[in-house]
């Protein structure tokens, strides 16, 4: 006997997965969040000042 299938929850369902595939790929396209973009560039800002401020100036 086969299984009795409900096509809205179905349909629902499939939608549902090529929204979150549709997320995924948009995910990936666009990179890492904001707050995480803005601390790598925080921190290689900071590493510049510090090296800045233990060159030995040449005059």
């Amino acid at each position: 006997m086969s299984e009795i299938v409900n096509l809205r929850r179905a349909r629902k369902a499939k939608a549902r997965r090529e929204r979150e595939t549709a997320a995924e790929a948009n995910r990936a396209r666009h990179g890492v969040a904001k707050s995480v973009r803005n601390l790598a560039k925080a921190r290689a800002d900071k590493e510049r000042r510090t090296a800045e401020a233990h060159r030995l100036d040449e005059d």
